[in-house]
């Protein structure tokens, strides 16, 4: 398993990893041609109703997260997972995303459940995690 790095669009480190936008919503006063990434996948990212009910109220995250990683087991077989589970296990990757509190976002939640998938550690209810 390669290397995964969290980080905001506005704060992209330069070179040394592949880097991935995973939010579902293309970030506000970016153009496409001068977007500081290699890649958009956005089909990773939260559902629009799970997005929209959470509206990162820190109150909520920790549903929100159950609620993500059951969204995200529920995708594994989708082709765009198939395909952020290739680069990961291919190598290092950077996970993007326009949120401003990175922390309270999608994308550690994401990182984790990469980790844990392509280590084929698996749930307690037998899916992997």
């Amino acid at each position: 398993m390669s290397d995964i790095f969290l980080a905001r669009i506005r704060s992209v480190p330069a070179g040394g990893s592949y880097r991935v936008l995973v939010d579902r919503l293309w970030p506000r006063g970016v153009r496409k041609r001068d977007a500081p990434w290699d890649e958009w996948i956005k089909e990773v990212a939260p559902s629009t109703e799970l997005r929209q009910w959470y509206s990162h109220d820190p109150s909520r995250y920790e549903e929100f997260r159950q609620r993500y990683l059951s969204e995200l087991m529920s995708a594994m077989d989708d082709p765009a997972m198939v395909h952020l589970l290739e680069l990961v296990r291919s190598r290092p990757i950077t996970l993007l995303t326009a949120t401003g509190d990175l922390q309270q976002s999608q994308v550690p939640v994401l990182a984790s459940f990469l980790r844990a998938t392509t280590a084929g550690i698996t749930t307690a209810a037998g899916g992997r995690a």
